[in-house]
């Protein structure tokens, strides 16, 4: 056995893609000792059914964008296919790890489950597992007393700055050797993408874009799926994958708040911050709900799958042009905004009358901002499933009516209807026999059919859920809910 092995300490990266602002970084780089910096695409997350490639890409172009900042220190990400275990004991063969540093992940089961097994691997191994605080998100919190004084210190507490002396890291030659001992993982990606492409440099230039120029509409299309696309920070792929910490966030909204024209829109969109945080930190407390509904009293609402309205509603097939729109949008080009996301959720689980958990791995594939902390809590609150939030029912004709009034977001996502009056683009069902033939038009051929009644489902899922929430288990739960919890929801996020 080698004794004489060099001692170093890894940062080992989740989902926290950076280097400022960084405290895993900055803690390994002011022990004095080496540090490896580490990302590990673990076969078993790669191969859940939460992920989809979309969510690799982005990750390795945050890799990409770490490695050049990296340059200069004569180091770069070693990054591996394998599982973190299997990844720790190759490395041992050369080095001895003394510490290694992470951010605790607020994730899936799966990776909770594979924290407690890299834990025990550490005792036994004598490795010093040093986790911190991730984004105001602090685990074992017995109730939500003091919760928001406690994020809004630490979002005002000094960032970490990053030290990239050389001396601080394995230079390149040192990780070519570890390379060679594992799977090395390829980083390019198609450069020429309809998707947000992922790093610190990039997620920084739609931050700087919207404080210049776009965040003076925030408020006003926020609801609207077209106008959101650009009047929206479109910064939770950023945060979701920690590109940015939601303190650089939030501290250059402090610094721009002072000398802005609107500060307005900048107080919404640091509620909206806010109100992440409290979602995530709910799921934190609570991971069942990636299963189960939060309020036990509504796990004895059975839903029948229903495959065919499944499909419909995956493919944007459903007869409904905002639905159907805003769904193609979303699996073409992984972003949708709040509202209309809202509304996918609320016709699967109402007017479909799906089980929740049947829509969670689709729009968790899809979304690229995909966070399990903010994911789960929003598909049982829409659902109207937690017996403390008010049950809302989204009216997508209406919706599609009040926030595409011209129809631009259908006709760009449901191009079938493109040529049909403004109308019938809303409710092509409307259309009569001799509207279909003046504008060479069939529904059902050229457009499907609305696979429900949606007057009909609406009243049913209303009728029923409202009297669920009189059971006394429901009442029980909600209390529970609250005391846990200590403070109503902040709100919705628009």
């Amino acid at each position: 056995m080698n004794t004489n092995k060099r001692h170093i300490n890894v940062v080992w990266f989740k989902r926290d893609l950076r280097l400022q602002d960084n405290e895993a970084v900055f803690n390994a780089t002011k022990t004095g000792i080496p540090t490896l910096l580490l990302y590990v695409f673990e076969q078993s997350l790669v191969n859940d059914s939460h992920y989809s490639p979309r969510h690799w890409n982005f990750i390795k172009q945050s890799l990409v964008d770490i490695n050049k900042q990296l340059e200069t220190s004569n180091t770069q990400v070693l990054s591996v296919s394998s599982e973190m275990l299997q990844v720790l004991n190759a490395i041992q063969e050369i080095y001895k790890i003394d510490s290694v540093f992470s951010h605790q992940e607020t994730g899936l089961k799966i990776t909770y489950e594979r924290d407690k097994t890299f834990k025990r691997y550490c005792k036994n191994n004598q490795i010093n597992w040093v986790e911190n605080t991730n984004n105001g998100i602090f685990r074992a919190l017995r109730n939500r007393t003091n919760w928001v004084s406690k994020w809004e210190e630490y979002m005002n507490e000094p960032q970490f700055i990053f030290d990239s002396k050389s001396n601080n890291f394995l230079n390149l030659e040192a990780i070519g050797e570890l390379e060679e001992a594992l799977e090395k993982t390829n980083l390019e990606t198609i450069p020429d993408t309809i998707f947000q492409k992922g790093g610190s440099k990039m997620g920084g230039k739609y931050l700087q874009t919207f404080f210049d120029e776009r965040y003076h509409n925030y408020n006003a299309h926020i609801s609207k799926p077209l106008l959101a696309r650009k009047s929206c920070s479109r910064l939770s792929p950023y945060i979701a994958w920690g590109n940015l910490s939601s303190r650089q966030v939030l501290q250059k909204a402090a610094t721009f708040k002072l000398s802005c024209s609107d500060k307005k829109q900048i107080d919404s969109f640091v509620s909206r911050l806010t109100w992440q945080a409290h979602f995530i930190q709910k799921f934190e407390m609570e991971e069942i709900m990636e299963f189960e509904s939060v309020n036990k009293g509504f796990h004895s609402l059975k839903k029948k799958v229903n495959e065919n309205y499944i499909e419909a509603w995956k493919t944007g097939q459903t007869g409904f042009p905002l639905i159907d729109a805003s769904m193609r949008c979303l699996n073409e080009t992984g972003y949708l905004n709040f509202r209309m996301r809202a509304m996918l959720v609320s016709f699967f689980t109402h007017n479909l009358w799906q089980p929740w958990q049947e829509a969670s791995k689709h729009l968790s594939q899809m979304f690229l901002d995909f966070e399990p902390g903010i994911h789960f809590p929003q598909l049982q609150m829409q659902a109207g499933e937690t017996g403390i939030n008010m049950l809302r029912i989204y009216n997508p004709i209406k919706n599609s009516y009040e926030h595409d009034p011209e129809g631009e977001f259908i006709k760009k996502w449901v191009p079938e209807l493109r040529n049909l009056p403004r109308a019938f683009v809303h409710e092509p069902n409307k259309m009569t026999y001799l509207d279909q033939k003046f504008n060479e038009f069939e529904v059902g051929v050229h457009y499907p059919k609305q696979i429900v009644n949606m007057e009909r489902t609406r009243k049913y899922a209303s009728d029923l859920l409202w009297k669920m929430k009189k059971n006394p288990l429901v009442k029980e739960e909600s209390s529970r809910i609250l005391r846990l919890h200590t403070m109503a929801d902040i709100g919705d996020s628009e």
